[in-house]
């Protein structure tokens, strides 16, 4: 259910877009663009209306992802998991390997170190 709800949050996100790019710039929000006579109220488009109707259809799908979002979380906040982790410091976190570390992989031969590499001594500046 939360893909499909997510699925159409998107559409109607991308459609919104679109939407809101399409319309003619009326200007007045800073005094730009524009012109004409400023009325007290003007007739709603088509585009205007179909707006409001996807941004209605925007704001409930935030609202029920929100809802379903919060009933699959777990009850403890994130500094309880954060606090619960760094409490159990005795249980190692990385595996131990044995073996030859080799290009194939693992081998099953016992863990031997590198030969050791000559290092040249740097030259000395004049």
């Amino acid at each position: 259910m939360e893909n499909i709800i997510l699925t159409v949050h998107m559409i109607i996100a991308l459609v919104l877009i679109g939407v809101v790019l399409m319309q003619r710039s009326e200007g007045g929000g800073l005094g730009m663009g524009g012109g004409g006579a400023m009325s007290g109220r003007s007739a709603a488009t088509a585009l205007q209306k179909l707006t409001w109707i996807l941004a209605a259809g925007f704001l409930a799908t935030s609202l029920s992802l929100t809802i379903i979002a919060s009933r699959n979380a777990s009850g403890d906040s994130v500094i309880e998991r954060i606090g619960s982790d760094t409490a159990d410091t005795t249980t190692p976190t990385t595996p131990a390997l044995t073996g030859d570390l080799t290009p194939g992989g693992l081998s099953d031969g016992p863990a031997t170190p590198p030969a050791a590499v000559p290092v040249p001594e740097p030259a000395p500046t004049t």
